[in-house]
């Protein structure tokens, strides 16, 4: 387990997830796509989202994760979990990535703090250990961290058409070629 300081007052705790986060997982999960995709995805679907059945989701990936597959918590303080991260071996075969993160989110008061960044480096270090060597993301358009990506220097490597709810919307896959592109130029 990795514990780093962010700021003066706040110890963070970057560690690998189990079954009993999935409730928490869950509760920022839900929380960060309505502060996130809000103005991009519609009200009515967001409203919609359930921390429980986000919850019962989490559960059923703990129980089938895979062993390339791995996810990880941030937490503050308190022992609450405020962010997350999750990847494994890349499920796009069209691109030439064998990693993908899977998806990372934070609670919009712990954006901007490095958080992401540490997360997004426990993916990229279990993803090495297994034997991968690059990674790439899917990330819904107009979403600002799309910024995010492009600072760790992620390249867009492709874009597809998905639908959520009734609206269509643009993803973007960006991609890194080699670990050394990510972990010894921009974390």
């Amino acid at each position: 387990m990795e514990q780093i300081d962010w700021k003066a007052g706040m110890d963070m705790k970057i560690r690998e997830a189990n079954m009993k986060d999935a409730e928490g997982i869950a509760s920022v999960h839900v929380a960060s796509w309505k502060t996130t995709y809000k103005g991009i995805i519609s009200d009515s679907y967001l409203s919609q989202l359930s921390v429980e059945k986000s919850k019962q989701s989490w559960n059923w990936t703990f129980r089938h994760l895979r062993p390339d597959e791995g996810v990880y918590v941030a937490l503050n303080d308190e022992g609450t979990i405020v962010g997350f991260a999750s990847g494994g071996r890349n499920r796009n075969v069209e691109f030439g990535h064998d990693g993908e993160l899977y998806a990372i989110y934070l609670l919009k008061d712990f954006q901007g703090q490095g958080i992401g960044r540490s997360l997004f480096r426990a993916v990229v270090e279990s993803l090495e250990s297994k034997g991968l060597s690059s990674l790439m993301v899917w990330v819904l358009h107009r979403n600002s961290s799309e910024g995010f990506y492009k600072a760790l220097g992620g390249k867009e490597i492709g874009r597809k058409e998905i639908v959520i709810g009734s609206e269509r919307h643009l993803e973007i896959a960006y991609g890194w070629d080699r670990w050394q592109d990510i972990i010894l130029q921009r974390i």
